[in-house]
């Protein structure tokens, strides 16, 4: 998958794969992956302001995830 880095005092990188609905973030402590993210969740993370704001809001407990 293709990581992208962005600028967070949280996130290192993010990537994302459309076919499965894959978003894996790399934090500074970790890489994890959430699953069935639909893109928009996606395209919101890479726009937001605060990329560690956005995921605590939208992402961390709303979609399923592991540790990679």
């Amino acid at each position: 998958m293709h990581m992208i880095p962005v600028s967070s005092s949280n996130l290192r990188a993010v990537g994302y794969d459309p076919v499965s609905q894959t978003l894996r973030i790399q934090f500074h402590n970790g890489t994890y992956d959430y699953y069935n993210v639909p893109v928009s969740i996606h395209q919101g993370l890479m726009s937001a302001g605060s990329k560690g704001s956005y995921h605590a809001a939208y992402i961390k407990n709303a979609f399923s995830y592991r540790r990679v």
